[in-house]
């Protein structure tokens, strides 16, 4: 039988999937560009997702939100996953990593 792990850890596997997801027009990964808000992990470890892309408009639109949903249900340990795509509040660069804004130059 696997070692049980925590909320805490598994929340951290999953922030270590998401950082595999990049963005096709910026060279970044979506969870230091700040694409998601938020990351609910359950005591049934079910997880909910709650993300935005850079604009309603983004090319990647219809594909992104399912390809993170499915990498994420590859993380050991996450029985389920939904997410939910939001626009409120809009994405901005204020909403970067400090380590996204320097590879972006805007540091």
């Amino acid at each position: 039988m696997s070692e049980v792990i925590s909320k805490d850890q598994l929340k951290n596997a999953i922030i270590d999937m998401l950082r595999t997801i990049y963005d096709p027009e910026i060279p970044v990964n979506i969870y230091d560009i700040g694409l998601i808000y938020e990351i609910n992990v359950f005591d049934n470890r079910e997880v909910e997702l709650i993300m935005t892309l850079t604009s309603p408009n983004c090319p990647v639109a219809g594909t992104m939100p399912g390809e993170v949903e499915e990498k994420v249900k590859t993380v050991e340990g996450v029985v389920d996953v939904t997410l939910e795509l939001v626009f409120e509040p809009a994405w901005t660069q204020e909403m970067m990593s400090e380590e996204a804004k320097l590879e972006l130059g805007f540091l």
